[in-house]
């Protein structure tokens, strides 16, 4: 039987193919090699690359034990047993060979140099929640991946949007915990993004990324957590309350915090409320601020040579505060960075604590407000300084204040007289 069909391809028959536990062989090791093994291997695939040569990601991945990698040309005999086949040289005549070895064996191909003279098309792939979304070309026109991939992107879209809500059918009622990132609306997850569009009820942190809650749905249910009673322990009692009378009544509830759930968010104590009350609830974590927003303003929390540590620290509490549960005194004798969340206030009594321990008071400080909004800055400054600072350049919350030596090498002018 000929590999290549006569005259121009026909009709092709969508359907879905469960690999899993299933040998499927690659035959070439570049980028198209490369973008194809991470699907193959999320599907679950037994997954064997046949080359002389691969890139080092997928190098990489046959160290680690999830391909298996055949360094060498290709043989007919590796395709005995296979699946799926995916061509994928830069050399026609190897690829005519894997093709005709696949069409003897009754195994579908992929060719990555002329889908026309394969027997299998890979398609414009997106997923949405627990929908997969494939786009294949019209084959009886010059197949335009461009174009198919802006369809899948246009379709994906309108399910994020919730204007093709009706498509995907019912969801399942609890909560989900989604941290929205340090601010900019941009820098939300792919899934915490999904997850939110897809709610029936939104409960939304005063820090989450407030431009995103525009594009919810007409009717969409949001409760805003600053208009729920004051006080922290009322406040979270109440939204533990909320977000479970909610789902419990068959809805799906997004609960949408600033920065990660679990980095001083109290975002365990939903989960604990959750689980007592029997609701379904998952964690889409959030890209979290005291690493985000230093890398946003150019500072690096690690760098090599320097430090070989970051330790995250709250500020909420003075250092001499009967309810304090930080060890100053070990963090005092620590080399690496500092990064200090909700501190502004305290920042002073902070470095105060830290100058008395031990640590020199030519240590730098950078100060960023409102990280990754429009209005950030960031402010340079020592411990011995930093009380002066605070309060000539007039920082109000929010601001992550990072401390050590990263900040010299991010700011090396400011520090002229320290080696910089």
């Amino acid at each position: 039987m000929s590999a290549t069909p006569p005259g121009r391809p026909g009709p092709t028959y969508p359907s879905g193919l469960r690999l899993e536990g299933r040998r499927v062989v690659v035959v070439g090791g570049g980028q198209v090699a490369q973008r194809r093994v991470p699907g193959l291997i999320a599907a679950g695939a037994d997954v064997h690359v046949v080359s002389p040569h691969v890139t080092p990601a997928l190098e990489g991945l046959a160290d680690a034990g999830e391909v298996t990698w055949l360094r060498r040309g290709f043989a007919d005999t590796d395709l005995d047993g296979a699946w799926y086949v995916i061509a994928a040289t830069d050399d026609s005549a190897v690829n005519d060979a894997v093709s005709a070895a696949a069409e003897a064996r009754h195994t579908f191909c992929v060719r990555s140099d002329d889908a026309n003279r394969g027997s299998a098309w890979t398609p414009a792939v997106g997923r949405h929640g627990e929908v997969t979304v494939a786009v294949l070309g019209d084959q009886r026109e010059s197949r335009d991946p461009r174009r198919t991939a802006a369809l899948r992107d246009r379709i994906l879209d309108g399910l994020h949007s919730g204007e093709l809500e009706g498509a995907t059918g019912p969801r399942p009622a609890g909560v989900v915990l989604i941290g929205g990132g340090p601010g900019d609306p941009d820098l939300i997850t792919v899934a915490g993004r999904k997850a939110l569009m897809d709610a029936d009820v939104v409960v939304a942190d005063r820090l989450a990324p407030r431009e995103l809650l525009g594009d919810l749905s007409a009717d969409t249910e949001l409760i805003d957590v600053a208009k729920l009673p004051r006080g922290r322990s009322a406040q979270q009692d109440e939204i533990n309350r909320v977000i479970v009378e909610r789902a419990l009544a068959g809805k799906r509830v997004a609960r949408f915090k600033g920065g990660d759930n679990f980095v001083f968010g109290r975002g365990y104590e939903e989960i604990l409320a959750c689980r007592e009350a029997g609701v379904p609830v998952t964690v889409i974590p959030g890209v979290s601020s005291p690493l985000a927003v230093p890398a946003i303003a150019g500072i690096p929390v690690t760098h090599r040579g320097v430090t070989h540590e970051f330790t995250v620290i709250s500020g909420h509490l003075p250092p001499e505060h009967a309810e304090s549960l930080v060890d100053w005194d070990g963090v005092a004798r620590l080399r690496g960075t500092l990064v200090l969340m909700m501190a502004v206030e305290n920042a002073p009594a902070i470095a105060k604590a830290l100058l008395v321990r031990g640590r020199d008071e030519d240590t730098p400080v950078a100060v960023v407000c409102d990280g990754t909004m429009p209005t950030q800055r960031t402010v340079l400054s020592t411990l011995g300084a930093l009380a002066d600072d605070l309060a000539r350049h007039a920082v109000t919350a929010p601001a992550i204040i990072v401390v050590g030596e990263v900040v010299r090498i991010a700011h090396p002018e400011a520090y002229p007289s320290l080696g910089g």
